[in-house]
């Protein structure tokens, strides 16, 4: 007997979802059933989302075909087992992921070498350079900035990616736990994690003395590892089975904890995230992960808009 799997097809703000279109191409003859998640009269609005019941998992050329389909419509898809959607823990990766910066980036453009930064960044993150070693050098360029400057940054270079606090809010409503694990810096993951509702937060802890950065990161590094140690901290602290958390993140220093979690989603992923999670999100906000775990629009939490420190009144 095959094993059901659920189909979840999410389109942005303003674009029509037409499953029919998506679905007869690529899987026909595998649907036994369909379920809106939104109300489809209200795609101008907001973003939209159906379930779709498959009565197994389509072949790979089935899905490359649906792939095609929904990356020109600009329509995310997330295909997985139909059991145990919806999870209990949540864990979470920071830069680029629930912001929509690298923080580390930011903080080298007062020094004058964020494009330098920004390329071992980048390196880093699609796994062409070792996780650990590209951070200590990252963190070697900024000796002696002045410690000031990161609440500068956080203030003034930080927003939030949409959807994260309805995110967090909605997952906690519903009786989830809710971590922010990140190989950057604490400094930034405590006031993000506090910003959006996390339970907690993990990272790394700049090494500073007399106000100013020495340019070391305080051993050990929390890197890709680290995130996967986390994530089984948290499930046993819960008492959560792995196949009961959902894992979101970009880069390839995620790549062990999304591997782990019952539920990986991808959000603007690189390629080699793109390639392993269950889903990857690159049209929707952070809310799709809801609609990617069977949460109708109707039971979501939406806190109020907090705002930046006074700078304008940019939403966050």
């Amino acid at each position: 007997m095959h094993e059901a799997y659920v189909l979840t097809l999410i389109a942005p703000r303003g674009t029509l979802l037409q499953p029919e279109a998506l679905v007869s191409p690529a899987i026909a003859g595998f649907t036994t059933d369909s379920k809106w998640l939104s109300d489809p009269n209200q795609f101008v609005m907001e973003s939209s989302a159906v379930d779709i019941t498959l009565s197994k998992k389509p072949d790979d050329a089935a899905i490359a075909t649906l792939k095609a389909l929904c990356h020109t419509k600009k329509i995310d898809f997330v295909l997985q087992p139909a059991e145990g959607r919806q999870k209990k823990l949540l864990i979470a990766d920071m830069d680029a992921t629930m912001i929509d910066q690298e923080c580390l980036d930011e903080i080298a453009a007062k020094v004058g070498l964020k494009e330098k930064v920004a390329d071992i960044t980048a390196r880093a993150m699609t796994g062409e350079l070792a996780f650990e070693p590209a951070l200590r050098e990252r963190v070697a360029l900024l000796t002696g900035l002045a410690e000031s400057e990161l609440e500068d940054v956080f203030n003034h270079q930080i927003t939030l990616k949409p959807g994260g606090r309805t995110l967090i809010a909605t997952m906690k409503k519903l009786g989830a736990s809710t971590h922010l694990v990140s190989g950057g810096f604490k400094f930034f993951t405590s006031r993000v994690g506090k910003a959006l509702g996390f339970d907690s937060d993990d990272a790394n802890q700049f090494e500073i003395e007399g106000g100013k950065l020495t340019g070391k990161v305080i051993e050990p590094i929390l890197g890709k590892d680290a995130k996967l140690e986390r994530l089984n901290f948290y499930a046993a602290q819960h008492n959560v089975p792995l196949s009961a958390t959902i894992a979101v993140g970009d880069g390839a220093n995620d790549l062990p904890m999304l591997r782990a979690a019952g539920l990986s989603i991808g959000h603007d992923p690189k390629p080699a995230v793109e390639k392993e999670a269950t889903g990857s999100i690159h049209f929707n906000d952070l809310t799709a992960l809801l609609y990617a775990q069977g949460i109708a629009r109707e039971h979501w939490v939406e806190p109020g808009l907090t705002r930046r420190n006074g700078n304008g009144g940019v939403a966050r």
